[in-house]
């Protein structure tokens, strides 16, 4: 009762003052700003946590590294450390669980804006061999025009050298929205790079066989053509091609039984997906989403003839991000789930989480799980580490490393 008669008299004074406005006899009120929209973020606390999970239960999350800054992708060096891509352009080194203050030299220019900068990092299959460590980059030009890059350098343990750029996607583009690319080196030790569709949510290049970009690519580990990929030769394609119809892919795995190509990627407001990329396959984007454009009508339509459907979709989107199946024995209940990273829920900022999905076997969803919720953190990256257990990063300015094990 306190709470109405509060509002009431609240209105009738808001009346009273805007009737002396009409009379002239008070100051014109000043226009309340909106209110922000999305969830506050506090900061990341000193854990560890203990969370209770649907089938695994009893789960401890603890900070591995902090004093990252927008990490986006890692991988692990055959002694244990862990390098670590940050998007305004740095890669650092985790040893023994200690981050490294200085980066790593000799990583190129990265044209960091808005969501684009450094991003995924990978280990030549043969590295032992040869050292070979591949970047995916955003470049810029002195016109202010973009490209997404594949770059190779060797590292000695505290640089990379003879760095160059392998690939280069086309067209450039003028820096409006985001650009994701990662990369993976399949079973036939050739090397997979996503590229991101851009023409804003309703653009064409996915469709536009004669460029690069909207595409996952096939190249050999010097960035060149294999003859064997499967529009070599065809006409008004890119013999780089090995998928199409994508728009933006923040996963890209080679699952670790099958040795299929999976990917994540992101729709518009709804139709994040998982995919498993086939030879030549096109994906549909933009003709074809599960999700909406922003400002509300469906995107396209659900599916089309000729143009493959998503094994697992989001209607709200979660920005699905990076992607691991879990194969290991430390958390048995959670072999052979998938493990998505998600930025935000709903388009609604401070809602990053980690979900799991379960399949039967026949790969179909039977049911899906949403995990540290409670942390409001973009969760960027995940990984299955050499010890069995679950990493995370947080695509935070105050990111951080994760390692989820079981709770003693």
């Amino acid at each position: 009762m306190k709470r109405v008669i509060a509002v009431v008299v609240f209105t009738l004074a808001a009346g009273a003052f805007a009737a002396g406005q009409q009379r002239g006899t008070g100051p014109a009120p000043a226009a309340a700003p909106p209110a922000p929209l999305g969830v506050p973020v506090v900061p990341l606390g000193d854990g560890p946590w203990v969370i209770d999970t649907a089938e695994q239960h009893r789960i401890k999350l603890s900070v591995v590294a902090r004093g990252l800054v927008n990490p986006w992708s890692m991988t692990w060096l055959p002694d244990g450390s862990v390098l670590v891509t940050e998007r305004p352009g740095r890669l650092r080194i985790i040893r023994n669980g200690v981050l490294d203050p200085a980066p790593i030299a000799g990583v190129p220019a990265v044209k960091a804006q808005r969501l684009s900068g450094l991003m995924d990092v990978v280990l030549h299959p043969r590295f032992a061999e040869n050292r070979l460590v591949y970047l995916t980059y955003n470049k810029g030009r002195d016109d202010g025009m973009m490209a997404t890059v594949l770059a190779r350098g060797r590292f000695d343990g505290t640089s990379l050298t003879d760095v160059k750029d392998i690939f280069v996607v086309e067209p450039w583009w003028d820096g409006a929205g985001g650009s994701a690319s990662r990369v993976v080196f399949g079973r036939d030790e050739m090397l997979y790079m996503s590229s991101g569709s851009g023409g804003g949510v309703n653009g064409v290049q996915g469709q536009d066989t004669a460029i690069t970009k909207g595409k996952i690519l096939r190249l050999r580990d010097d960035g060149t053509v294999p003859p064997d990929n499967p529009f070599v030769g065809r006409q008004g394609f890119r013999p780089e091609i090995f998928s199409y119809g994508h728009r933006n892919t923040l996963g890209l795995i080679v699952h670790p039984v099958s040795g299929d190509l999976w990917n994540t990627e992101n729709g518009p407001n709804g139709g994040d997906e998982i995919n498993i990329v086939k030879a030549g396959k096109n994906y549909g984007w933009p003709t074809v989403s599960m999700g909406r454009d922003y400002a509300g009508p469906w995107q396209g339509r659900f599916e089309k003839d000729g143009m493959e459907g998503p094994l697992v979709y989001w209607v709200p989107a979660i920005a699905t991000s990076g992607l691991a199946i879990y194969t290991g024995d430390r958390f048995p209940n959670w072999k052979g789930n998938a493990f998505v990273g998600g930025l935000r829920m709903g388009e609604i900022p401070g809602t990053g989480h980690l979900e799991r999905v379960v399949f039967n076997d026949k790969t179909e969803e039977i049911r899906r799980e949403i995990l540290l919720w409670d942390l409001h953190q973009r969760i960027r990256d995940v990984r299955q580490g050499p010890d069995g257990l679950l990493y995370l990063l947080t695509d935070e300015a105050s990111g951080a490393l994760l390692r989820m094990e079981p709770s003693s």
